[in-house]
């Protein structure tokens, strides 16, 4: 799939991957992937800076979390977090509707007998 696909819905996939818990970077980069059966391959250089400004935005929050010797830091989800999410869903649905209303053409309609 092409990378411009993801364009304008980077947050949302984001925040829907953290709903069920939190997760650290590549935790999250892995999630989208299995999530979207390996359609949307993420890249670190476009991850980070997105979780860094939904932190920023209050969307987030994040801990540093030892694995052994290495340090990760996690990210959640906030409660404004979660209202972002789903009205994320809801313009998806409206989007998605109004799209396939378009591509799908005129409801056809049998004519009367």
């Amino acid at each position: 799939m092409k990378a411009d696909t993801v364009r304008g819905h980077l947050d949302g996939l984001l925040l829907s991957v953290l709903e069920p818990g939190p997760l650290h970077g590549y935790a999250i980069i892995t999630a989208v992937q299995e999530r979207s059966g390996g359609a949307l391959e993420l890249r670190t250089g476009t991850v980070y800076p997105a979780l860094n400004r939904l932190e920023r935005l209050g969307l987030l929050e994040s801990d540093w979390q030892s694995v052994g010797e290495r340090r990760r830091r996690r990210y959640t989800l906030t409660d404004a977090g979660r209202r972002a999410l789903a009205d994320e869903r809801s313009a998806w649905r409206e989007f998605t509707a109004a799209i396939g209303a378009v591509l799908d053409g005129p409801a056809r309609t049998r004519p009367a007998t």
